[in-house]
C-alpha cells in the first residue's frame, strides 16, 4: 500500500506544519497582548517609590539568608557575617 518513505515524509510534514501553526499562533497572541499593554502603560501614573521594609522584616530576612548560606557552606550561622544585601 504505502511505502515507509511516504509514511516518514507525511509524519515529518505533519510535525513541521504543526510547529509552523504554533509559531504563527504565538506571534498573533503576542501582537494582541502587546497592543493592550502598550496602550495602558502611558495612561498609568508613575508608581511611587516603594517604602523601605520594616526593620523586623529585614532582620528576619537576614536571619533566613544567613541560615541558608550557613547550611550550604556546612558551618554554623555564627561562622558567617552578612555585611550588606540588595535585591537583584
Amino acid at each position: 500500500m504505502y511505502n515507509s518513505f511516504f509514511v516518514c515524509l507525511m509524519g515529518i510534514g505533519t510535525v513541521f506544519f504543526g510547529l509552523v501553526c504554533i509559531i504563527l499562533l504565538t506571534k498573533a497572541m503576542s501582537a494582541v497582548c502587546g497592543k493592550g499593554s502598550q496602550t495602558a502603560a502611558p495612561a498609568a501614573a508613575p508608581a511611587a517609590p516603594a517604602a523601605k521594609a520594616a526593620p523586623a522584616e529585614d532582620a528576619s530576612l537576614i536571619a533566613a539568608v544567613s541560615a541558608v548560606i550557613a547550611e550550604e557552606m556546612g558551618t554554623s550561622v555564627n561562622g558567617i557575617r552578612i555585611l550588606s544585601m540588595k535585591k537583584i
